[in-house]
């Protein structure tokens, strides 16, 4: 095959001589990000900012030459340069906005300049948008340096901008810059829920050039609803419902969901429904907020009699505490959890057989009508195969561990053993394994039994207490809305989120997942750090870091922050805090950009290189397939072909 691909000595040198010298540039910048939540725009400002990497490369090209407002609109120009342009053109004369393009163009070639130096001139190449790459690829050779070159280079400024094509050259240059500046993206879970626009996020993600998941909780149960799951789909919605964002089924993704507000109207018409408040601002149509309510009630008693399902249908999920709606004293208005009775919030349940409670009633239509909106989704289905071919429960990456959530622990810090099917499994084995199920669970198509085990392993991830990604004891959504008693909603986390301050515990996970234990990090999130109470977000010394610092609106007034997201180059670690962004408008027309601080760097002693990376090692397994071909040429076993 390689002598295919490379027919002679000459060919295959090169090719060598290329791959040995990638080795020694520096490594691919690499930005994490975590918990997300559907906040699309303050996700993809910091995207665009690579949180702080192009303010520092524009600290290091002009360093005092320009002044700290001169800075900052570059930054704004290079993250929106449409807008951006526009509002010049709007403040300043003709002459003066002639003049700004020529100054711009010459500071955006210089930061993107410095942005592709570790770069080869092959793969810059590629990066080069196809209308100016020949013009680029000049401007960014190191010849311009040349002071006989001067001229050539204003003139091509000049005429780029008496040909009026300034505004898209600069459109061009800024998304170089961006693409340059970070090369690979990692999201580490939970894209969905809770804010307004996960469906905008895994559009744009859709088009970014490298970039990777660990799937979420909240991944999770899109993806078990996806694959028409009926209790993660149930679980979908009723959490739309709850943040007031029915609109991203509806508009997101064109779900039909006016057979449930028919079915609520009618069912829940004289029930205020108080027990189901969404979360609506101030100024919403109080008529729709009243809609959203009953729907809120009516999608979570289907949710509690299809979960009821799965664990009578699963006993080895061992989740048989959960089933509650056989505990309530329909008539009492009471129920009983584990040998104590509470009195119900609200006891008007219209739809529930206490002889038989978790059985549908005509919700059975409906939620067969819900599952095929869903299963025929193309762009659902879409987002969710992205997810399922770019993404997975972990991964190990340039000695990084990194997974949503935790790695199940006994109290004393072992591998807690969980049974799956007829086999009990723990640690990697355990990720790999409920992988391997919620493939299934999509994709399957021959074997229905596996199919069908591997939708409901989904929605065991999403919610089950020796799941990764959940990680905690249960999840106390029918305790919430009904018993007002604050212990009984408790969600006691894993030993895990105990023990990683100890370094023995980190070690062995690290181990596990084949992790150099001296170089090697874990990063997750899914546990919103509380800041405001003075928690950090690394433990161990450093070797555990907890990124999941809320983006959620809904965590704000917990973390104190707005996210943290981590950035990892050749020079070292940076672990960012972010303020909230408040709009594209302050960015553009007042130059505002989201203060972002430093929580810890961890500088490496020693630049590292591309040699030094799991990319590395791809190259020196080329290298050497490349000389044993070498050596077969020259031994006469493969003749060349050329």
């Amino acid at each position: 095959s390689l002598a295919t691909q490379y027919p002679s000595v000459a060919k295959a040198c090169t090719e060598i001589i290329n791959l040995q010298a990638i080795l020694n540039l520096p490594k691919e910048t690499e930005h994490f990000v975590s918990d997300v939540h559907g906040e699309y725009e303050q996700f993809l400002h910091i995207l665009k900012t690579g949180s702080g990497a192009i303010r520092n490369k524009i600290e290091d090209v002009f360093g005092n030459t320009l002044c700290a407002r001169d800075k900052k609109s570059l930054a704004a120009l290079i993250y929106y340069p449409e807008q951006k342009v526009e509002r010049m053109r709007l403040e300043l004369s003709e002459e003066d906005f002639q003049d700004w393009y020529k100054v711009s163009l010459h500071r955006l070639i210089a930061v993107c300049k410095e942005s592709s130096a570790k770069y080869t001139r092959s793969k810059l190449r590629k990066s080069l948008p196809a209308d100016f790459s020949y013009i680029l690829e000049e401007l960014l050779s190191e010849n311009n340096r040349v002071v006989e070159k001067e001229e050539y280079y204003n003139e091509i400024f000049d005429t780029i901008i008496r040909l009026n094509r300034a505004k898209e050259f600069i459109v061009a240059i800024a998304g170089v810059i961006q693409k340059l500046v970070v090369t690979r993206l990692h999201v580490i879970g939970d894209i969905f829920d809770r804010g307004p626009g996960p469906h905008i996020i895994m559009d744009h993600l859709m088009e970014h050039s490298n970039v990777d998941f660990q799937w979420g909780n909240h991944d999770v149960v899109w993806m078990g609803a996806a694959s028409g799951q009926k209790a993660c789909i149930a679980n979908v919605i009723r959490l739309s419902a709850r943040y007031n964002n029915l609109n991203v089924l509806e508009d997101g993704y064109g779900i039909n969901l006016v057979p449930l507000a028919s079915f609520a109207i009618e069912t829940y018409a004289n029930d205020p429904c108080q027990c189901f408040r969404v979360h609506a601002q101030e100024d919403s149509d109080l008529r729709e907020v009243s809609l959203n309510m009953k729907m809120h009630k009516a999608i979570a008693i289907i949710q509690f009699k299809l979960e009821g399902q799965v664990i009578k249908r699963r006993p080895e999920f061992n989740m048989d505490k959960r089933l509650l709606l056989d505990k309530i004293d329909y008539e009492e208005g009471t129920i009983m959890i584990e040998g104590k009775k509470y009195e119900l919030l609200d006891k008007s349940f219209p739809t529930i057989d206490p002889n038989n409670p978790y059985e549908l009633s005509e919700e059975e239509a409906l939620m067969n009508r819900l599952c095929m909106n869903f299963l025929n989704c193309d762009k659902l289905q879409e987002h969710i195969r992205f997810l399922f071919n770019k993404g997975g429960l972990y991964l190990c990456y340039n000695s990084n561990l990194l997974y949503h959530g935790c790695v199940p622990l006994d109290e004393k810090g072992n591998f807690r053993k969980v049974k799956i099917g007829s086999k009990q499994y723990s640690g990697k084995e355990l990720y790999d394994v409920l992988e391997y199920y919620a493939r299934k669970g999509y994709y399957e198509q021959d074997n229905r039994e596996e199919h069908e085990y591997g939708k409901d392993i989904m929605w065991y991830i999403w919610s089950n207490e020796n799941s990764p990604v959940y990680g905690k004891e249960k999840m106390a959504t029918f305790e919430r809305y009904f018993i007002a008693d604050k212990e009984v909603q408790i969600e006691r986390k894993d030993h895990y989120y105990r023990l990683i301050e100890r370094e023995d515990v980190v070690n062995n996970i690290l181990k596990e997942f084949g992790v150099d234990i001296e170089k090697g990090h874990i990063i997750n999130g899914h546990m919103p750090v509380h800041v405001k109470e003075g928690e950090s977000p690394v433990k161990c010394n450093g070797k555990v870091m907890i990124i999941d610092g809320g983006f959620s609106k809904a965590y704000r007034g917990t973390t104190g922050i707005a996210g943290y997201t981590l950035i990892y180059n050749s020079r070292g670690l940076r672990l960012v805090s972010h303020e909230t962004f408040t709009s594209t408008e302050d960015v553009i027309e007042k130059e505002i950009d989201v203060h972002s601080d430093t929580v810890i760097r961890e500088v490496s002693a020693q630049r590292e290189r591309v040699i030094d990376t799991e990319t590395g090692r791809q190259l020196k397994e080329q290298i050497s397939d490349l000389e044993k071909l070498l050596h077969a040429y020259r031994t006469g076993q493969i003749l060349e072909k050329e």
